[in-house]
């Protein structure tokens, strides 16, 4: 099988390649904007487990991006079995002091990219025949499955919260289109999967280790290469979404009420992360 991974040179995208290649034994194409690094990564992951890797520099954030790299695949003859849409970015900022570029890049990466990626290689794994040795070889037993996508969304998604306006709107379009285009997907056997986290166990915060402990201990964060191993068990079985963390789950709903009062002092105190 091969997967095609987005954002795959650094963070949960390295996760993913490196899960994909060692648990599963796919074959990866992994796409990133940093050449480099993704040069290095591909080697890397090709000589410790032993699949075939192919890293192809690309930014994703330009509006023919999608179009761009399905027609590379074509070309190339490569097959797409599974697509990780994981390629994103992340900032606080005030909306009013976000320069325009800033905001189409988001926008134009969350939204059109994810969108239209999704659909070329959906399109694909639909007009595809297996054949009983192709369909024997298959991950998910249970069912016979032209392919799998999974897209990376968040619990900001149900959050109204300021610094974060763009990005958490870019997120609820993400979850609503996948588990909407769910419905259409799996009857035809192409399984499509959206993983909302809450907060992934890294450094962004710039959190005492202490703290970070607690986050983890308490389920509110969840460490990268556990998120992914959850993530790749509930595509490979068909699942339509999932929030890890049964603190994250139960707080779900409460989110869409979060009293002002609370959200003015989230403000206040986020202001030192804007810039």
């Amino acid at each position: 099988m091969l997967a095609l991974v987005t954002g795959a040179s650094s963070g949960i995208g390295l996760q993913y390649a490196t899960q994909l290649a060692r648990d599963y034994h796919c074959d990866l194409l992994l796409v990133s904007n940093q050449e480099k690094e993704l040069k290095e990564v591909a080697a890397d992951l090709a000589s410790q487990y032993g699949v075939k890797t192919i890293a192809h520099f690309a930014d994703l954030s330009l509006i023919d991006a999608a179009e761009q790299l399905h027609d590379w695949c074509k070309a190339e003859g490569y097959v797409i079995d599974i697509l990780i849409n994981n390629a994103g970015v992340f900032f606080f900022n005030q909306y009013c002091n976000t320069s325009m570029k800033r905001i189409e890049l988001m926008l134009q990466l969350h939204i059109m990219t994810v969108a239209k990626m999704t659909r070329l290689f959906a399109e694909d794994m639909l007009q595809r025949e297996l054949t009983p040795e192709e369909a024997h070889t298959r991950i998910c037993r249970r069912k016979r499955m032209r392919g799998y996508i999974l897209n990376m969304s968040s619990m900001s998604a149900w959050m109204a919260m300021p610094g974060i306006q763009t990005y958490n709107a870019s997120k609820a379009f993400i979850y609503n289109f996948s588990k909407s285009l769910w419905y259409e997907l799996y009857p035809q056997n192409v399984g499509i999967t959206v993983m909302a986290p809450g907060a992934v166990d890294t450094a962004l915060f710039g959190l005492a280790p202490r703290l970070r402990k607690l986050a983890v201990n308490l389920t509110v964060s969840i460490p990268p290469e556990k998120l992914v191993k959850r993530a790749l068990r509930k595509m490979f079985r068909g699942k339509k979404a999932d929030t890890p963390g049964v603190i994250n789950w139960l707080s779900t709903p409460l989110l869409k009420h979060t009293p002002d009062w609370m959200l003015f002092l989230a403000q206040k105190k986020l202001a030192k992360f804007m810039h």
